[in-house]
C-alpha cells in the first residue's frame, strides 16, 4: 500500500472514532432529541460534512455509536460462552460472570469512554420508542437469546419465561452499576466501593444467581398474590 494512501487511512479512522467518541458523549448527556450534529462535529474537530459522509444522519450516528461497543461486548461474551460449554456445562456463577464481565469492565474503563456510553446504554435499554428498541434489537437480541438458551442448559428447571427475566433482571442489576458514580460509597459510608471493578462483579454475579436460582425453584410463586 502507497505511504500516503496509508496515513490517508489512518486519518480516516482517526476521524471516525473522533465522531464516535463525540457524539457518545453527546448522546449520553443529551439524549437523541438533544444531541446535535453541530455540537459532535465541533467535539470532534472535524467539519459537519463529514459527520454526514461517514453517518448520513443522526439516525444512522446513534446506530454507529451502539454497535461499536455492543461489538466488542458481544465479542467477548460469544467467546466466553463458547469456551464455558467446550467440554461441559459449566456453574450458574461462571455463566453469569462472563455475561455480566464485559459491560461492568466497559463502564469501569474511563479511558476508553466507557462512563459515557454507561449513560447511553441505560438510556436507551429503559425507552420503549421504536428507535430504542431497534438499536436493542439489532445489536443485543442475538446475544440475549443465545445467553437465554445457555441458562436454561445451565439449570434444567429453569423455564423459557423465567430465564427470559432471569437475564433480562441480571443484565439490569449490570447496567445499574456500569457506571462509577460513588452512591455506594456514599450510602455505606464507605464500606462499598462501586469504583473496584472486581468487587462490583463478584457482587453482582452472586446477587443475580440467588434470583435466578428463585427461579428456578419457583419460589416467588406464592408472593404473587
Amino acid at each position: 500500500m502507497p505511504q500516503a494512501q496509508a496515513v490517508q487511512q489512518g486519518r480516516a479512522r482517526d476521524s471516525r472514532k473522533a465522531i464516535l467518541d463525540a457524539a457518545e458523549r453527546a448522546f449520553a448527556d443529551f439524549g437523541f432529541g438533544g444531541a446535535s450534529i453541530r455540537a459532535i462535529a465541533r467535539d470532534a474537530d472535524v467539519n459537519q460534512a463529514m459527520v454526514h459522509y461517514y453517518y448520513q444522519n443522526k439516525d444512522q450516528l446513534f446506530s454507529a455509536v451502539v454497535e461499536r461497543r455492543a461489538g466488542d461486548i458481544n465479542e467477548r461474551r460469544d467467546l466466553a460462552l463458547d469456551a464455558l460449554f467446550d467440554n461441559a456445562v459449566p456453574a450458574l456463577e461462571d455463566l453469569v460472570e462472563a455475561l455480566l464481565r464485559p459491560t461492568i469492565e466497559l463502564g469501569h474503563d474511563v479511558e476508553r469512554g466507557g462512563d459515557a456510553y454507561a449513560r447511553l446504554i441505560v438510556y436507551f435499554n429503559n425507552s420503549a420508542d421504536e428507535r430504542s428498541q431497534r438499536v436493542a434489537e439489532e445489536n443485543y437480541d442475538p446475544i440475549a437469546r443465545r445467553s437465554i438458551d445457555a441458562l436454561m442448559r445451565v439449570l434444567p428447571g429453569l423455564g423459557r419465561a423465567e430465564a427470559v427475566r432471569g437475564y433480562l433482571f441480571a443484565i439490569s442489576v449490570a447496567l445499574s452499576v456500569m457506571a462509577k458514580t460513588g452512591r455506594a460509597a456514599r450510602l455505606s459510608d464507605g464500606l462499598c466501593d462501586d469504583s473496584n471493578t472486581e468487587e462490583t462483579v463478584a457482587t453482582v454475579v452472586a446477587f443475580a444467581c440467588a434470583g435466578i436460582r428463585a427461579l428456578a425453584d419457583g419460589r416467588f410463586e406464592n408472593r404473587q398474590d
